[in-house]
């Protein structure tokens, strides 16, 4: 499978998300930077973490007019994969291709630590070989990571089913006390209607290697990759 992986002035979990593809799961990787105006035929595409353009205005406000963008508009709107991670995440609801918004923290803190998630959905690609309600330790760094969204839309998205992951704890229990950054419902990651652009705040790409002491993200990478190369 062909992934792409784009750099914004400012990514820094770029090559993060490059290693995790190429290395551990053993894929071909074409880096993508923002003026590009081709997406090289890649499968699937990532939006990584990181600060483009300094998050000035707000978070993705300014990456989502990038050349590279208009690409992954008309691919996703084809059908193609797109999986935006924490500031990837922030750019494609800025883009349009996900529903809602990114706020600030409710603590108006930077939080960078381990947290908990639970698997709220199989019916999508990033966790299609996960088991719902399955508890996975995944690691946030971000400052505006709080999900909004009206609650007539909230509603529509948990009827359809796009919730993907909710902030728990270690017994999946979903309360404010699991809520980081007070996001709606606990909303930690959505996919839009059609099931095939994917956000989330939490990075799998840093909790992917057994260097780490954590391999509880490599599941959303497999779980791609059993789907997709069937």
């Amino acid at each position: 499978m062909k992934f792409g992986v784009i750099t914004f002035p400012g990514s820094n979990c770029d090559q993060d998300m490059i290693y995790v593809l190429e290395t551990i799961m053993g894929q071909e990787v074409v880096k993508l930077w923002h003026k590009d105006t081709d997406l090289q035929g890649v499968d699937f595409v990532a939006v990584p973490g990181g600060f483009s353009y300094g998050d000035y205005l707000r978070s993705g406000a300014i990456a989502r007019f990038s050349p590279i963008m208009n690409e992954v508009i008309e691919f996703a709107k084809k059908g193609g994969y797109v999986f935006g991670v924490c500031n990837g995440f922030q750019i494609l609801c800025e883009s349009g291709l996900l529903p809602g918004t990114l706020q600030h923290n409710v603590n108006q803190q930077f939080i960078c630590k381990n947290i908990f998630l639970r698997t709220e959905t199989t019916n999508a690609l990033v966790t299609r070989t996960m088991t719902k309600g399955e508890v996975v330790k995944i690691p946030i760094a971000h400052g505006e990571g709080n999900f909004y969204a009206p609650d007539d839309l909230l509603k529509q998205m948990e009827d359809n089913d796009q919730v993907l992951f909710r902030y728990c704890d270690e017994n999946g229990a979903v309360n404010a006390e699991s809520n980081p950054n007070g996001a709606k419902n606990n909303i930690a990651g959505i996919c839009n209607e059609t099931r095939n652009v994917f956000g989330m705040m939490p990075h799998p790409e840093r909790a992917a290697d057994s260097f780490l002491g954590n391999e509880d993200g490599r599941k959303l990478f497999e779980s791609i990759l059993a789907e997709v190369l069937v």
